[in-house]
């Protein structure tokens, strides 16, 4: 039995370091629009003239089969970066390898004021050089590590995990190293991501828009933006908000998959409310279905599928949940592109 187990743990082994065989990758940016510089003092020598902002950096994979399935385009959380899909913070493989080893293109996206994004500083020089009055300066959220503790549900209370936790809690410092400065409050509203993934979908011709956390309800909101390009939507942890029956009428219209995690109520402290983002999302997914819509909520407890944080992406379970998420897509989005 031991010979047995160690046997399909090299097969396992093997399958993970098959090399990775791609048809092409690479970068871009969507949308973006120039902003005129004002004259301060201080500068440092870049002087006036025009800057862009509001874009969104996106990269991507495209595997030898690629062209069979429609793209995946995944967007990161508060706090985060696209790094969220890579490698998991233990090591393993995260989920943009794995879909793309699944045959499926994958597009990572930065929020617009994220990351390689970048954002729109003119404020912030603007306060430095007496231009305008420190009231006027945008706040920076940055999540603590206690913070992401209870947030992200690793456990009850800071610095002790549940025991049947799903999250690699031994590499919890590799996580806290990917959580950077958020500069949401830079943005123009409606926020500029929105408009970037409709028009992202739309550059793809159809793509499944996937969000997290922050941005898990981004791809419901792009839809309402645009939906000409957008074939699938995948909500993971967040809250749902209030929409209009017009709305909820327009995303009817495209296949909607919705998860949650385990533990909703059990952690102490921490400002999200977990339980009754998953009530209002119950909520929000059969208002859909009442519209004639596609659409699910996959509850991993109720799926008999314990211990898994926010975080669901680097659980040590994720490629378990990658392949539900998989499953969805090829028979709600895949399906419905072969009629």
């Amino acid at each position: 039995m031991k010979l047995f187990v160690w046997t399909l743990t090299l097969t396992s082994l093997a399958m993970a370091q098959k090399p990775l065989t791609l048809a092409s990758q690479g970068s871009f940016f969507v949308g973006g629009e120039s902003k005129t510089l004002p004259s301060v003092a201080g500068r440092g020598g870049f002087g006036t003239g025009e800057i862009t902002i509001n874009q969104m950096y996106v990269q991507y994979q495209i595997p030898m089969n690629g062209a069979q399935h429609v793209p995946v385009v995944m967007v990161h959380g508060c706090c985060l970066s696209s790094k969220t899909w890579e490698t998991t913070p233990d090591g393993r493989m995260g989920w943009n390898e794995y879909f793309v080893r699944k045959d499926r293109p994958v597009y990572l996206a930065d929020q617009s004021s994220r990351a390689r994004s970048g954002f729109d500083p003119s404020t912030l020089n603007a306060v430095k050089a007496g231009t305008m009055p420190p009231s006027q300066l945008p706040n920076v959220l940055a999540a603590s590590h206690q913070t992401a503790w209870t947030v992200f549900r690793f456990g009850p209370k800071f610095g002790e995990p549940f025991p049947d936790g799903q999250f690699p809690i031994e590499a919890v410092d590799e996580l806290y190293k990917q959580m950077i400065p958020d500069l949401n409050s830079t943005l123009p509203n409606p926020n500029p991501t929105l408009k970037n993934m409709a028009a992202l979908a739309v550059k793809l011709n159809g793509a499944v828009l996937m969000g997290h956390s922050e941005s898990g309800f981004f791809p419901e909101q792009a839809a309402l933006v645009d939906p000409t390009g957008i074939k699938g939507l995948i909500s993971i942890e967040m809250p749902c908000p209030e929409l209009k029956p017009a709305e909820i009428a327009t995303i009817a219209k495209i296949p909607t998959l919705v998860m949650f995690g385990d533990h909703l109520g059990d952690v102490q402290g921490g400002p999200a409310n977990w339980a009754s983002s998953l009530e209002s999302c119950n909520k929000f997914v059969q208002q859909v279905k009442d519209k004639g819509g596609d659409a699910e909520m996959m509850y991993l407890p109720k799926m008999g599928i314990k211990g898994n944080s926010h975080m669901l992406m680097q659980d040590r379970n994720s490629d378990q949940l990658a392949d539900l998420i998989l499953t969805w897509i090829d028979g709600h989005v895949e399906k419905k592109k072969a009629r």
